[in-house]
């Protein structure tokens, strides 16, 4: 009898530890991944311009961010302005903005959620171009620097 006791609790334990191993296998890993978005992509001067920041963790839509802020400068200049987004609903988070000068012009999504930060950043155009800052990238190149910025910064 004592034999089968300890054959039954060693099997049981046997069952526990296999079961805590299955469920733990089957959780991947999730990212923060913020998709940063100008529209339009140009604009003139003085015409409104909306940013969005469309946050998910793995599948999920991220509706509590601890923070989003968006910031945004002329191309060569020194002073960048931060902006707090407003939160839009479904993972977006939102900023309305126009601006006096023309040029390039660049935008960087800081997004801390679920214990992650990611920065992003995208570049867009105000009537005509002015020069871009040294090592920037234009065209298709902004969605890879984009994702780069988001692989890179997740999880810091």
């Amino acid at each position: 009898m004592k034999q089968f006791m300890i054959t039954f609790l060693v099997m049981l334990l046997g069952l526990f530890a296999t079961a805590c191993t299955k469920e733990s296998a089957e959780e991947e890993p999730q990212f923060l991944n913020v998709e940063l978005t100008a529209n339009p992509e140009k604009t003139e001067k003085n015409e409104e311009i909306t940013f969005e920041a469309k946050v998910t963790y793995g599948s999920e839509e991220v509706e509590d961010a601890e923070e989003v802020k968006f910031e945004v400068w002329r191309s060569q200049a020194e002073k960048h302005e931060k902006i707090a987004a407003e939160h839009a609903g479904k993972g977006i988070y939102r900023l309305k903005k126009s601006f006096e000068e023309e040029g390039t012009y660049y935008i960087i999504s800081h997004v801390t959620a679920r214990r992650m930060h990611s920065m992003p950043k995208i570049e867009f155009i105000v009537g005509n171009p002015s020069e871009p800052e040294n090592g920037s990238s234009t065209g298709s190149e902004k969605k890879n620097e984009a994702d780069e910025n988001n692989t890179e910064h997740n999880g810091h």
